[in-house]
């Protein structure tokens, strides 16, 4: 390469490092220092909103958790939320996918209207079915006829809310899943279907296999959201009644911002990243090794 053509390619360079530059600024700001700050506050002892010099705590923040009684109730909460919700949206998600990749009239406007739910903000979905559960003006009661108190009781609260999670999620999962039928060449199908093959076999032989990799996406994505809801709970019962509904995210704002033990916190949402990063790892690896073998 001659020297002219090498001071053009590093002027090129600077100038992408230069267009690059604020967004790097930005990604800092935004998500690398809030990372590192709070790593560090995870390591001491801090018990005030306001500034100040704050014992060094070391991991104590973090063996703190694991001693604690009131943590394993949460955690509890959190895995029958994140493993409910996460399976009706697959099941429902898939049955809504496969509907939706037949060849329906107005193929359009039904999927237009499966996104509707999804495109609701979560904050308004949340407070849209607190209304609906409502003992006393709630339509659910009007349509049954009943009185029943849907958030009185800790477990049917908690599963109420999975209700209202699945039903603006499952229109997200359908999509992705959708997305992944419309790959799998109609010919298979129907090769199958010409073999003897049934319509249930034809989908678990042929459909679900060339469907895992969307289904692994689905379910990283989906069990993520899921282990780290935190709104939609604030919104539908504010982690009651009884604290029933507390989830682990919902526990370490209560522990940071209401008991202002901002050590304590951040060692809990330092736990939830490595929770949510196992959990992805775990799916990925299980997809992996299908892969490799072919299945």
């Amino acid at each position: 390469m001659s020297r002219s053509k090498q001071v053009v390619v590093r002027g090129e360079g600077k100038f992408a490092l230069f267009l690059l530059l604020p967004a790097a600024l930005v990604v800092f700001g935004v998500v690398l220092y809030p990372v590192i700050r709070t790593l560090l506050i995870s390591l001491y002892k801090v018990d005030s909103a306001m500034p100040g010099s704050y014992p060094f705590a070391g991991l104590s923040n973090y063996t703190k958790v694991f001693s604690d009684p009131s943590f394993y109730p949460v955690l509890g909460h959190t895995a029958y939320f994140t493993f409910v919700s996460t399976a009706a949206e697959l099941a429902l998600g898939m049955g809504i996918a496969l509907l939706l990749n037949a060849p329906l009239r107005f193929r359009w406007l039904w999927r237009s209207l499966v996104v509707l739910p999804w495109a609701l903000p979560t904050i308004v979905n949340g407070a849209l079915w607190r209304w609906i559960y409502n003992g006393q003006y709630g339509v659910l009661n009007q349509l049954l006829g009943t009185d029943t108190q849907w958030l009185g009781s800790p477990f049917m609260a908690l599963n109420m809310v999975i209700v209202a999670d699945v039903w603006k999620n499952t229109s997200i999962v359908a999509f992705f899943l959708l997305a992944g039928l419309q790959t799998i060449p109609a010919e298979l199908r129907e090769a199958a279907v010409m073999d003897g093959a049934s319509t249930m076999r034809t989908f678990w032989s042929v459909v679900v296999p060339l469907l895992k990799p969307s289904i692994a996406v689905v379910l990283v994505l989906r069990t993520i959201e899921a282990f780290k809801v935190f709104d939609i709970i604030y919104v539908m019962t504010g982690g009651g009644p009884a604290s029933g509904t507390q989830t682990v995210a919902f526990y370490t704002y209560l522990q940071a911002f209401s008991n202002q033990l901002f050590g304590y916190g951040a060692a809990l949402a330092y736990l939830i990243v490595i929770a949510v990063g196992a959990l992805a790892m775990f799916y990925l690896r299980i997809l992996r090794q299908n892969q490799l073998a072919g299945v």
